[in-house]
This record gives C-alpha cells, sequence and structure tokens, in this order.
C-alpha cells in the first residue's frame, strides 16, 4: 500500500463541517499526511498534534471516527505502525465520547482489526505489543482472542506476553483464574527469562487477578513482594491507569471495601515499608498516601510502619509527604519529627511543617527557632489560620496555629526584614491574623511595614489592632502612599479598622471607603464582587444610601435587561458580581424587590456543571433573603436534581418557603449530595435544620454509614488534606447521630 492508496479519499471528506477538540477538523488532513513525512520532526509534530485534536486528554470527538483509517493504513504500510496503533488504542479506549454516535470512535477502530490483527505477528517486537494492545481495546472479543491465544502459545518477550496476558484477561476476565493458576503457580523467575516466570508477565497476572475480583491469597501477595520494585516492570506497558502498580493493587483492594481486602491491603504495604530496597520503599509509600487519602483505617494502621522510615535517610523524605496528611493520628512520629527538625536544610524544615499538623504546640517554639529558615512550616501554620480555610468558618474548626510571645516576637522581626517573599509575607499575616489581639503588639511592626508588603498589612491590620489603637493605625494609612494598592482593599482595611461605623467619617475616611466602592464598581474587572460585599457591609447609614445607583450601573447588561442571557450569556465573574450586588441591593435598602429578580437570573443562566459556586453563591444570597425570597422557590427546586447545587439550594429552600418544604425529599437530595461527595458540609447543614429525628430509617442509615463506613467522604476545597477533612465531617456526623435513640454506640475515630 504507497502513500497514494492510504490518502487517496482524504480530501473528499467534508472535514471542515466535523469538530475536534478546537473547533473546526479542516487542520486534520494536512496532519494526517505529515504523519508520513521523511522528517522525522515533522512527522513528530503531526502526532502531537493529532493527540491534542482527536484525542485530547482522553476525549474523542465527532472527527476522531473518519481520522481512524488513516492511522491504521499507516500501520499497515510500515510507516510508523507501533506509534499508529498506539493511537488507535487510545481511541478505541476512550469513555468520553464527545459526539452525537456514542461508540462510533471505539467501531472505527475495531472496524479496521483486519488491518491491525496482523501486526500481532510482525518481525518489531514494539509493534507486535502495539497491535496486542491496540486490538484488545477494541473490546471485540470474538475477533481478537483467537490471535492473542495463539501468540500466548508462540510469543517469548516478556513485554508482549504481559500484554497478551493482560488483553485476554480484559477481553474475558475469566481467564484471569487460568492465568493466576499457570503464571503464579511457577517459582518466581529472576525477571530476565522467557515464558510464564518473566517478572512483566508475572505482574501482569497480579493485575489481572485484582481486576477481576479475585480472592487476594498468600500466593498473590509473596508474588507481588517478590516482584518489588515493579513501577520499571511496567514501564514499556501501554495502560496508563497501571503506571504505579503496587499503587493500583492496593487501590483495587480497597475499594473492594471488605475487611479482609483492606487487612491485605495493609499488610501488603507494610511489607513493601520494611523492604531492602529503597525504591520499593517508594512504591510502598506511595501506596500508604493512597490509602490514608482514602480508608478511614489506613491512618491508625499505617502511622507506625511509617514512622519507622523516619529513622532510614533514605526513605525519611518520602515518609514525611504521608505522616504530613495524617495530623494528629501521626502521633507515633512526634518524637522523630521532632529530632529530624532539629537539624537543618529542607528535610528538616518539611519534618516541622508536618509537626506543625501532629503536635503544634512542640512546634511552636521549634518555628520561633527558625522562622526565615522554616517556608514550609510557616506554611502549614499559616494555613491553620481561619481566613485562610476555603468556605466558610464552621464549628469543630481547628484553632489557630498555638499563639506563643517567642513565636509573635519572631515574627515581629522577620517584619522589620526586606527579603520575606509574597508567599512568606502572606504566611506571617494569616498568623497575626489567627492569634487577632493576641498579637496587638505587632500593630508598629505592620505600620512599619506598610510601605514594603501593603498588600499583607491591609488585610492583617485590622484582625490585630485593638481598639485604642484605631485611631492611629487609621490616620498611617491615611497619610501612606498606597499607590498602586487596591482601593477595594484600602478601603476595607479602613471601614474594619473604625468598627464598621461612622466614627472614621470626621477625619473623611467613610468618604474614602465610599471612593474605593466606587472606583472598583466602575472598573469592570473581578473587584467589583469584592467591592459589593463591602458596599453591603456599610449597612444603611446616610452615605452608604449614595452607592446604589453605583450598584445599579455595575451589574452586567443581562442583570438590568438590556442584553438577552440567551444571546449573551454572562462569565462565571459577572454572575458572582451581580449575585453580590444583588446582596448589597437588600442590605443597603432592606427591599427584595431589586435583589429577587437578579438573583433568579443567575439561577436560571448558571444550571451546568461548570456553574457550581456560582449556584452556591446564589443560593446563599437567595437564603439570606428569608420569606422575602419565596418567589426564587421554583428554581431552588430545580436545583435538587444537580448533586452539586442541591445542598446549598435546599437551605435557601428552607429559609424563603419553610412551611410548604417537605423534609424527607429534601434530606434525600442532601444525602445525596454528601454520598457523592459534591457538598458533603452543607449536606449536614441541612440535616440538622431538618432534625436526625425526621428523617426515615433508610435515611438514617445512610448517614450512619457515611459517618461509620471505612471510605473517606471527600470534601471540596480540602485538597491537601482529605484525611483532616473526612475526620471534621465524620465528627460532625456523629454528633447528629448520637441524640438520636436509632443511633447505637460509634466506632473509635
Amino acid at each position: 500500500m504507497d502513500l497514494a492508496q492510504i490518502f487517496a479519499d482524504l480530501d473528499a471528506q467534508p472535514w471542515a463541517e466535523w469538530e475536534h477538540a478546537y473547533g473546526s477538523a479542516d487542520d486534520v488532513p494536512g496532519q494526517l499526511r505529515a504523519l508520513a513525512s521523511d522528517d522525522a520532526e515533522e512527522a513528530e509534530e503531526a502526532l502531537y498534534e493529532l493527540y491534542g485534536n482527536i484525542i485530547h486528554q482522553g476525549s474523542v470527538y465527532e472527527a476522531t471516527a473518519y481520522a481512524v483509517p488513516y492511522p491504521a493504513r499507516l500501520a499497515a504500510a510500515g510507516i510508523r505502525p507501533a506509534d499508529m496503533l498506539v493511537l488507535l488504542g487510545c481511541i478505541a479506549e476512550s469513555e468520553d465520547e464527545r459526539s452525537d454516535t456514542p461508540g462510533v470512535c471505539r467501531v472505527a477502530v475495531t472496524a479496521q482489526l483486519p488491518l491491525i490483527l496482523p501486526l500481532i505477528e510482525a518481525n518489531d517486537t514494539a509493534v507486535r505489543q502495539a497491535a496486542v494492545w491496540a486490538a484488545a481495546r477494541t473490546g471485540a472479543a470474538e475477533q481478537v482472542l483467537p490471535a492473542l491465544r495463539r501468540c500466548w502459545e508462540s510469543e517469548l518477550d516478556p513485554l508482549v506476553r504481559a500484554e497478551v496476558l493482560a488483553g485476554t484477561a480484559w477481553l474475558d476476565p475469566a481467564t484471569a483464574e487460568e492465568f493466576e493458576k499457570a503464571v503464579l503457580g511457577e517459582a518466581p523467575g529472576d525477571g530476565g527469562g522467557h515464558g510464564e516466570r518473566a517478572a512483566p508477565v508475572r505482574l501482569a497476572a497480579v493485575l489481572a487477578c485484582v481486576d477481576a475480583d479475585l480472592p487476594w491469597t498468600p500466593v498473590h501477595h509473596d508474588a507481588l513482594v517478590a516482584l518489588l520494585p515493579v513501577g520499571p516492570l511496567v514501564a514499556g506497558r501501554f495502560d496508563q491507569e497501571q503506571t504505579e502498580p503496587f499503587r493500583y493493587v492496593i487501590e483495587g483492594l480497597l475499594e473492594r471495601d471488605t475487611e479482609e481486602a483492606r487487612e491485605a491491603a495493609f499488610t501488603l504495604i507494610e511489607a513493601g515499608l520494611r523492604h531492602t530496597d529503597a525504591d520499593a520503599r517508594g512504591e510502598a509509600v506511595s501506596a500508604a498516601e493512597h490509602a490514608c487519602e482514602v480508608s478511614r483505617a489506613a491512618t491508625a494502621r499505617l502511622a507506625g510502619p511509617l514512622t519507622v522510615l523516619l529513622d532510614d535517610p533514605s526513605s525519611a523524605s518520602a515518609a514525611l509527604s504521608v505522616v504530613h496528611q495524617l495530623g494528629r493520628r501521626a502521633a507515633p512520629a512526634v518524637p522523630a519529627l521532632a529530632a529530624i527538625a532539629t537539624g537543618g536544610g529542607e528535610l528538616a524544615d518539611r519534618a516541622l511543617a508536618a509537626l506543625v499538623t501532629t503536635a503544634p504546640e512542640l512546634a511552636a517554639p521549634l518555628l520561633a527557632a527558625d522562622l526565615a529558615r522554616r517556608p514550609r512550616a510557616l506554611d502549614a501554620a499559616a494555613k491553620l489560620s481561619p481566613w485562610s480555610r476555603a468556605g466558610d468558618a464552621r464549628a469543630g474548626d481547628p484553632d489557630p496555629f498555638p499563639y506563643t510571645p517567642e513565636l509573635l516576637d519572631a515574627v515581629r522581626a522577620r517584619l522589620a526584614e526586606d527579603d520575606i517573599d509574597w508567599n512568606g509575607s502572606i504566611h506571617l499575616g494569616l498568623l497575626l491574623a489567627g492569634w487577632g489581639h493576641r498579637a496587638a503588639a505587632a500593630v508598629p511592626d505592620l505600620l512599619a511595614a506598610l510601605d514594603r508588603y501593603p498588600f499583607v498589612v491591609l488585610r492583617t491590620l485590622p484582625a490585630v489592632c485593638p481598639p485604642e489603637e484605631r485611631a492611629r493605625a487609621v490616620a498611617a494609612l491615611r497619610d501612606a502612599d498606597l499607590t498602586g494598592q487596591n482601593p477595594v482593599d484600602i478601603g476595607s482595611a479602613l471601614h474594619r479598622l473604625s468598627g464598621g461605623t461612622d466614627e472614621a467619617g470626621d477625619t473623611g475616611d467613610s468618604g474614602a471607603v465610599l471612593s474605593a466602592v466606587v472606583e472598583a464598581l466602575a472598573s469592570g474587572g473581578r473587584d467589583m464582587t469584592e467591592a459589593a460585599k463591602l458596599a453591603g457591609e456599610l449597612g444603611g447609614s446616610q452615605t452608604s444610601a449614595s452607592l446604589l445607583p453605583h450598584l445599579r450601573a455595575a451589574l452586567s447588561d443581562t442583570a438590568r435587561g438590556t442584553t438577552d442571557s440567551s444571546e449573551a450569556g454572562r462569565t462565571n465573574p459577572d454572575l458572582d458580581s451581580d449575585t453580590e450586588i444583588a446582596r448589597a441591593l437588600w442590605r443597603l435598602t432592606g427591599s427584595a424587590d431589586e435583589a429577587v429578580p437578579i438573583i433568579a437570573g443567575v439561577l436560571e443562566e448558571a444550571d451546568g456543571d461548570w456553574h457550581r459556586w456560582q449556584n452556591v453563591r446564589a443560593a446563599r444570597a437567595a437564603a439570606a433573603l428569608g420569606e422575602r425570597g419565596r418567589p426564587l422557590a421554583p428554581l431552588l427546586e430545580r436545583k435538587l436534581a444537580h448533586r452539586d447545587h442541591a445542598a446549598a439550594a435546599v437551605l435557601a429552600l428552607l429559609a424563603v418557603d419553610p412551611a410548604g418544604q417537605d423534609h424527607v425529599r429534601l434530606a434525600d437530595a442532601a444525602l445525596t449530595s454528601a454520598e457523592t461527595d459534591a457538598d458533603p458540609l452543607t449536606a449536614l447543614d441541612v440535616l440538622r435544620a431538618v432534625g436526625t429525628d425526621n428523617l426515615t430509617d433508610d435515611q438514617h442509615r445512610r448517614l450512619t454509614r457515611l459517618a461509620e463506613r471505612d471510605a473517606h467522604v471527600f470534601i471540596p476545597g480540602f485538597p491537601h488534606a482529605p484525611a483532616a477533612a473526612d475526620a471534621r465531617f465524620r465528627q460532625e456526623a456523629r454528633a447528629l447521630l448520637r441524640p438520636d435513640p436509632r443511633s447505637g454506640p460509634t466506632l473509635p475515630a
């Protein structure tokens, strides 16, 4: 097959009418032709572009199916065959099809099996392996399995045999048990042999057994431990889900959600953590990290074995990443962490950061002693500040990092220096803000640093400044050269320092606050949302009434009714600013007449997966109206069907129309939100409002399972501390269940 045959019908296709990830597919013909270029760099660039266009991040499109025949023909003609086959396999395995005909892309690859299957017998090992993988990914068992069985009987290369085993088990899971007996029943090889005893083949058999949910036995355990480290054994394989085999096995076992499988997973991790090979221990640490992220039992079980690694210089760094996430459950590690933290360098800083979350009282003096050289530990301490957390402050939030006079002195001394980077200055401010008036001694230091770190000072000063110092602070801000600073930041600081009253009016600061709000509202930028919040905080004072025309003018064209939302649409920042302006209008006028239609428009337009927080904010704004927001009830009802929006919508419905609600139905929507990890903490707020005694027996069982199951509940906004966030959810859920007579004794935390 020559190039003329391969591309004979290429230009006859209506590529401009089809779409790929970036719009019209009219560029695809040129990219397909370039795959056959004699210029290797040009061909590589074309392959890269095709991955971005027709298999973009695993998604396939209308144009993808029409492009499939050409790489298949190129492979059959011996033109970059391995690359072409891998491209076809990626298309075939995609589960994210952005076309009007589901499955059409996999069907298109399946249609090319007459060209793909003969390549399973190619002379080139890489081509055989790629052909096996691509053929299996079509899912066409009847056509592919006979070819794979023939290959299994004759193939000698370990990687190809591993691919054949994996593909056969993929197409027919029942064969995993056959491979278990044929492959894992053999004595372990040295990893360099052929046949069943080759290490890649034995690993493929273990992974197939996990995928097929076969009972995990000592044979599987011993086989995997003997193969460690297993990462290199899949380096030449194509399955992207199995690039970390140890972690993949642990994930598969934990997903079975049985005591036996959990025990098998933890025992396997412990064996890996004790391994003599540093790379093997590293794989076990990665697996332990995943286990602690998803399993409540893992944190207590693995804290001890992980602690042992802290005494080993070759493993301490990797172990610290996991210990850091365990929080107070890592108590066994405290002596080792303290010993490392008193040393020098990055490892000491990381150990101190872990100690901040594990034993903050012990960490405080160590941080004070070497503040400038402990940026990670300072970051960890700052994140305990209520100001640094995602969402609203809640009962049960962790306390700020412990206050000590020595640490306050260290922060004050650090503020006098001019070499603090951006993040470091913010972390110092968060630390002070968390202490509130206990950090009042730092007010002169903050004022002295105003010219060097104005962003931080404007946010921190109001939190730490005691009443008797506020006049001095206001005067300092008024006299400072704050050119280039956000006017909303300046106005907010002045407002908070004046105590939210008109006391600053005598010095002209009320006018400065109003001017800042007006300037930001007129800017049309992202500052409008913060400006509207500040406007609402000004209350019903006479001067704040002058803001009403500016707020109305700052509304988007859609909110003002000058543009149809179906024609123009609003960006997410537009939706957020309209919501906040509606709240400000309500707070300043006391009338819901303007706010209701604005919030209604946001709820109507923000109706998809990409508007999660816009819906949540609009629902909270609706709830703030109380029963004056009752006209919004039908729109809020619609939100109950979307898991990301449901919990906030339920709280709003309880506020705007409390008498007209079916509490059982609302509790059901909230529980679904928690069970799908959409908005679990707000769901608990709903159940608290409804009352657990009003839950049905089934709903009570669902809440009990959320509180007592092994799998973590994932809380949006806490990606770096999933275990700690889940512990907070579990504590609140158990507190809700405790007064209910249907609740038995809770399990240990």
